[in-house]
């Protein structure tokens, strides 16, 4: 169904040694890619911002849920064709703003390439297929490429015209409203290889782009003017032409310290830093790495087309993958789990519009993989939690502390269709439902705006991104702010705004073991960075070990496994954790161990398996998984005829 871009969104090279593949691939991302030399600002007065939003709200019709009101705060001379967006400790919103979204390369317009698409295999092989396919000596009969570049030639040079853009944002009066606009990158127009930049995330001085075919940080962003020329910490994403906008997005710093992203069927073909290659060029899946692209991680795959993902207080993953428009075939609400396959391939997609002939068993449709788990379901896939709405698009989690305590633990997730009239932001609450999840509880917060991308401000209020309707992109949108006016004053709001703009490298170890326990997940997660990053085991190991704060000692156990994939000695705490009274203790402890690869704590993971709980001998398991222990496989098999088939996520 439609997400933000289409009815669902979203290259082998030579055989090289794999280290001087990286090199090549690494120069290859970056030509072409400079910030753009005329920066161009934008800026409001006071009352013209307060005329335009008042415009704009009097302009839309809408309903929000309890307690819940929505004002503009950013109009359609300040930004145009917002997708994705992030906001900065100080309140400045980073948004992505697209000129190609809806363009001619859906490959539902092109039935004559599908035959081929599938035997293309890297980001190289795309590249070479689209300039034989688009080259200027066909101009005559690719006259539904636009002449962009006013050559008279229909080809695919004109594509360099389209460039995706990083536009900062501020509120400079503290009005509560922005009046300063500041394209501070334009480009990623290279070849049409490109996509939509649809995932962002300020992070301090860095603002990381997912736009496929890779990951790109921009450096830069404490200072004025422009951002600094993006360097590719991944590359290798989108093999063949697929659905317009089942590209890259997501850009979300995990709560072990890792970026998190996704890219959906156009596939990947990507060498990591250590010349490691990995491939599937019929499915997305979900990827980490460190900030700088080391440690590099397959998560997740068998994914169609997410837009966006995010992590509760305890680190679960979880997002809505979006149908393949298929006859009765609904969208998914999935719990992300490392190595999981949530079933999809692209061979599933294209008969339907190319080969009816041949189109009659439909593997996905046939046998259900679709659907939520039931019995005869084929068992390698990790079914979804529950069907979704239309268009999953952008999903956040409520941190702790945003909007008011009537949203407190739940996820936001917009509903895409393509027009404001039946778009929605619903939101969701779940419960533990053995080592998985089901959903205890869903509401409409908002109806009315189109909206692809969401993040939480540091106020606390949630800030859209609105497409205004359609696909396409038009020089048109809007960011408008949904907040809940009797709580935005509240104390603990104003906390949290203050310390998320705080510099606190100066602050003492004990100070900061005191932000663990704050109540915003936000602020934890700022403490455990900075301790992790002056290396501060026994801080972490003290938090870890005291029972008065549950979350503080997960941040403690998190920021132990930072310290550990840098010096292995650091994971000793977490060892004594593994029979802890609290339960999500253990199991964090065990994901942890398992994380970094702590072959000392085997002996004691294999005796979880035999834990009461089956989200700690979950995690346990997967645990061992990583540490190949020989000795465990015998209690794990007793572990999964024990369970009998009846907990996917023990079976998975």
């Amino acid at each position: 169904m439609p997400s933000i871009l289409s009815s669902s969104r979203r290259l082998v090279c030579p055989v090289f040694a794999a280290t001087v593949a990286w090199v090549l691939i690494q120069s290859a991302a970056l030509h072409t890619q400079t910030p753009s030399a005329d920066t161009s600002i934008t800026r409001l007065t006071a009352v013209e911002a307060a005329r335009l939003a008042t415009e704009a709200r009097q302009g839309v019709a809408v309903e929000t849920g309890p307690g819940l009101e929505l004002s503009l705060w950013a109009p359609a001379q300040l930004i145009s064709d917002p997708v994705s967006i992030s906001l900065d400790g100080t309140g400045s919103a980073y948004v992505t703003s697209s000129t190609r979204a809806g363009f001619v390369l859906d490959i539902r317009g092109h039935a004559d390439w599908v035959p081929d698409v599938h035997s293309l295999r890297s980001v190289e092989d795309l590249q070479r297929f689209f300039r034989s396919q688009m080259a200027p000596e066909k101009s005559a009969a690719n006259q539904w490429i636009p002449d962009l570049n006013g050559d008279k030639s229909h080809d695919w040079r004109d594509f360099s015209e389209l460039k995706e853009r990083v536009v900062r944002l501020r509120d400079t009066d503290g009005d509560g409203r922005a009046d300063t606009s500041e394209v501070v990158f334009e480009g990623f127009n290279a070849d049409p290889t490109f996509d939509v930049a649809t995932g962002l995330l300020a992070d301090g001085d860095n603002v990381f782009v997912t736009v496929a075919p890779g990951v790109y940080r921009l450096g830069g962003a404490r200072s004025a003017g422009p951002l600094q020329a993006p360097v590719a910490i991944s590359h290798g994403y989108s093999v063949h032409p697929a659905f317009f906008g089942h590209g890259m997005s997501g850009g979300v710093m995990g709560p072990d310290g890792r970026l998190y992203w996704e890219v959906g069927d156009i596939g990947f073909n990507v060498v990591d830093q250590n010349g490691r290659r990995v491939a599937h060029h019929n499915q997305g899946g979900v990827f980490r790495a460190n900030p700088d692209g080391s440690d590099f991680e397959v998560f997740a795959t068998g994914i169609r087309n997410l837009q966006d993902f995010a992590f509760d207080h305890y680190g679960n993953l979880i997002s809505v993958d979006n149908d393949g428009d298929h006859a009765g075939e609904t969208e998914r609400l999935i719990y992300i789990t490392e190595g999981s396959d949530t079933g999809w391939r692209s061979n599933w997609q294209y008969g339907k519009y190319t080969d009816t002939a041949n189109n009659a068993y439909n593997v996905w449709m046939n046998e259900q993989m679709f659907k939520p788990r039931f019995d005869g379901q084929a068992a390698h896939i990790t079914p979804p939690i529950a069907p979704w709405h239309a268009g999953p698009s952008g999903l956040v989690f409520n941190p702790g502390t945003a909007l008011g305590p009537e949203w407190k633990g739940q996820f936001l997730i917009s509903s895409f269709p393509g027009g404001p009239a039946n778009a929605r932001i619903y939101a969701l609450q779940l419960a533990a439902d053995g080592a998985g999840f089901r959903v205890e509880r869903e509401r409409v917060a908002l109806r009315g705006i189109l909206t692809p991308g969401m993040r939480f401000g540091p106020d606390g209020a949630l800030y859209l991104t609105d497409w205004i309707t359609g696909w396409e992109s038009k020089k048109d949108g809007r960011i408008w702010k949904l907040d809940s006016p009797a709580d935005a004053k509240n104390p603990a709001r104003v906390d949290v705004a203050q310390r998320l703009a705080q510099d606190i490298s100066g602050r003492a170890d004990r100070e900061l073991r005191g932000w663990l326990r704050h109540d915003d997940a936000r602020v934890r997660q700022k403490a455990q960075f900075q301790l992790a990053a002056r290396n501060s085991a026994g801080t972490f190991a003290a938090e870890a070990a005291d029972p008065a704060h549950q979350l503080g000692r997960l941040h403690a156990i998190w920021g132990l496994g930072q310290l550990a994939r840098r010096t292995p000695t650091a994971a000793a705490p977490l060892r004594g954790l593994l029979t802890d009274s609290d339960a999500e203790v253990r199991a964090q402890a065990a994901k942890t161990l398992g994380d970094v690869r702590d072959t000392a704590s085997a002996a004691a993971l294999t005796r979880l398996l035999a834990d009461a709980q089956p989200r700690v001998r979950f995690f346990a398991t997967q645990a061992l998984g990583r540490l190949a222990y020989g000795p465990s496989m015998t209690p794990i098999v007793d572990m999964l005829a024990a369970n009998n088939d009846s907990d996917l996520y023990l079976r998975h």
